[in-house]
């Protein structure tokens, strides 16, 4: 069967479309985001060729593991940072306003998400620049293979450091025993609570995609891929989910989930986080966005990423190790934005499943 969800992939992809603005979602379509919900919106502007604005999809938030939509946010700071991405490759300055139109109203969050702007972008013509980092969001976002056990260089620490020069935001990397020890804790802690929750659980099942009629269909979601599995064992693998869907349910889902988890913990040399003063809606997008520069900076680096978000995930469930991390590693009443592995791969890792890069657009 053609694989229509890996069309967005291709680097011709993009150049179909006369409008720029269209070219450059299509980029911020590749960017890692939260249970590959994809919850982006793009209205084009009628009256300015240069201006598209960027909106929350309402209906794509992820309620259980997501409540207060902190994780939506920061998906829509690493599409945006793809998009400034690519314009400097096809020879555009991205000028990007947050929340143009002010923030939202907390009490009435969906229906700001559908009426208020994430971003407004305004394109100003430049000289192409051609950079690695645009050929890196081709790559894969997200590794969960086993890394190597090598530590990271203190170039590489530096170089990845460096990338965060906002007040309030801090880039803080671990590579020794004991916080190795104490954040991989932290993970198992946290994957076996969430394993143990069923609407939880329930949740990440129904947007399982179990082969490739149901990728191409829907184009968003998880896959088997997305559990390690490739070469032979994938098609294998999808026709025994289509005629026996439950196994990637109930215990067997949650046994999967925590044993993935182990060998993630168990394979990783480093840990890095992004922690910031304050928790508002413009910080949670600033953060997104130096996600997508680590992940695309980590690939000219030889490095790849995992995020391992269960801890810092807000259902009551979670509350008490979430609570407990924050006060270890965001002093002074700071917000732990994402929580990640780091290192150099023992293996590539398969694309996602994207949509179709027209889906995104509304009038």
């Amino acid at each position: 069967m053609k694989q229509t969800y890996m069309e967005p992939w291709s680097k011709e992809y993009a150049v179909k479309y006369a409008d720029p603005r269209v070219r450059l979602v299509a980029s911020g379509l590749l960017a890692a985001n939260g249970h590959n919900m994809q919850p982006w919106k793009v209205r084009l502007d009628k009256t300015d060729p240069t201006v598209f604005y960027l909106y929350a999809d309402s209906s794509r938030i992820t309620n259980e593991v997501d409540p207060y939509a902190r994780q939506m946010m920061i998906t829509q700071g690493t599409f945006l940072e793809y998009v400034a991405v690519a314009g400097k490759k096809e020879g555009w300055d991205t000028e990007i306003s947050l929340f143009p139109d002010g923030t939202y109203d907390e009490k009435n969050l969906v229906r700001s998400m559908d009426t208020l702007p994430v971003a407004k972008i305004t394109l100003l013509k430049a000289q192409p620049q051609d950079t690695p980092l645009y050929d890196a969001t081709f790559l894969p976002d997200t590794n969960r293979a086993v890394y190597q056990s090598e530590k990271l260089s203190s170039a590489q620490v530096s170089s990845l450091k460096s990338l965060s020069s906002q007040n309030g935001i801090s880039i803080k990397l671990y590579q020794d025993g004991a916080n190795l020890k104490k954040i991989g804790g932290y993970a198992m802690q946290s994957a076996t609570i969430e394993a143990g929750v069923a609407r939880i659980m329930d949740e990440s099942n129904a947007i399982f995609r179990a082969n490739e009629a149901q990728k191409n269909q829907y184009r968003y979601g998880f896959s088997v891929e997305g559990q390690g599995t490739s070469g032979l064992m994938k098609p294998i693998l999808q026709g025994l989910l289509t005629v026996f869907p439950s196994m990637n349910t109930g215990s067997a889902a949650s046994r999967n989930f925590i044993n993935n988890t182990r060998t993630s913990v168990d394979n990783t040399p480093a840990y890095a986080m992004i922690v910031t003063l304050d928790n508002s809606r413009l910080t949670q997008v600033e953060s997104g966005m130096l996600y997508s520069r680590l992940v695309l900076t980590g690939h000219t680096l030889g490095l790849v990423m995992q995020p391992l978000s269960q801890v810092l995930e807000e259902y009551p469930e979670m509350k008490t190790p979430y609570t407990e991390f924050k006060q270890l590693y965001a002093s002074n009443g700071g917000t732990v934005q994402m929580l990640f592995r780091v290192g150099k791969p023992t293996k590539g890792t398969p694309l996602s499943m994207r949509r179709d890069v027209m889906e995104l657009i509304v009038k």
